[in-house]
């Protein structure tokens, strides 16, 4: 069999072709690599439901350049873990986002969608899925509890996924996500809801939204439009577990 010999020069030529360009100033400067440096890594992790009925609709609009959307993960309903986007990478899942300080949750999270239409429970296939993927993430990159996040908290009024439906409990349980059991400690007197809410991560601009989110995460059986006196001590429960 003959070999075919390839100089060194052009053989790190084709590897430098199949590498990324550096991104580079807009004027002129002069490259100078230092070693020193690492990938960004994600702070949060985005839970959706995907709004479709089967996982391959799922998979058209996740993966079609004109719909211009995706996410790192897909779960569909059987329990099957999709992976379309690099975690190194950018996604895009979170659209016009916020929580706290963080108007780029696109640049911060991981995304994951979750085979749904939204008027539907999650299998306990999908949920145990969620749960395995959500600890291999967790333990790469350290992320903290409270960061672990539907879309509709941080794009409130905009987006209600993963619905109602979504096992939020289930989740905290297992490390991901704050969670609060009755009996809750009582909210003092002079406790402002709104600030709270705001202290939480929830973006107040629009206070019905942000209250709607909040309820959709926390009290999903509740659709009136005020905090009574039990979702107060919730929210202050909540509250004081953020602050520890």
């Amino acid at each position: 069999m003959t070999s075919i010999r390839i100089p060194l020069f052009a053989l790190l030529l084709l590897l430098g072709a199949c590498a990324p360009l550096p991104q580079r100033a807009g004027i002129p400067t002069q490259w100078v690599p230092s070693p020193n440096f690492n990938e960004r890594k994600p702070n949060f992790v985005i839970i959706h439901h995907t709004g479709d009925d089967t996982v391959e609709q799922a998979l058209r609009s996740l993966t079609s350049p004109l719909r211009e959307v995706s996410a790192h993960y897909l779960i569909g309903r059987d329990g099957k873990i999709y992976q379309l986007v690099d975690e190194r990478a950018r996604a895009w899942h979170a659209g016009e986002s916020e929580w706290g300080w963080d108007t780029d949750l696109n640049s911060a999270s991981l995304g994951i969608e979750l085979d749904n239409n939204g008027h539907e429970p999650f299998p306990e296939v999908q949920i145990s899925a969620l749960l395995r993927l959500l600890a291999d993430i967790e333990e790469r990159y350290h992320i903290p509890t409270a960061n672990f996040l539907g879309h509709a908290d941080i794009a409130p009024g905009r987006k209600v996924d993963p619905s109602r439906y979504f096992p939020w409990k289930t989740l905290a349980d297992h490390g991901f996500g704050l969670w609060c059991a009755p009996p809750y400690p009582q909210a003092p007197p002079l406790f402002d809801a709104e600030m709270a809410l705001r202290a939480l991560g929830y973006d107040i601009e629009n206070p019905v939204a942000a209250l709607s989110a909040f309820k959709l995460h926390f009290l999903p059986d509740d659709e009136t439009a005020e905090l009574d006196e039990s979702g107060r001590d919730l929210l202050y429960c909540l509250y004081l577990k953020s602050s520890e």
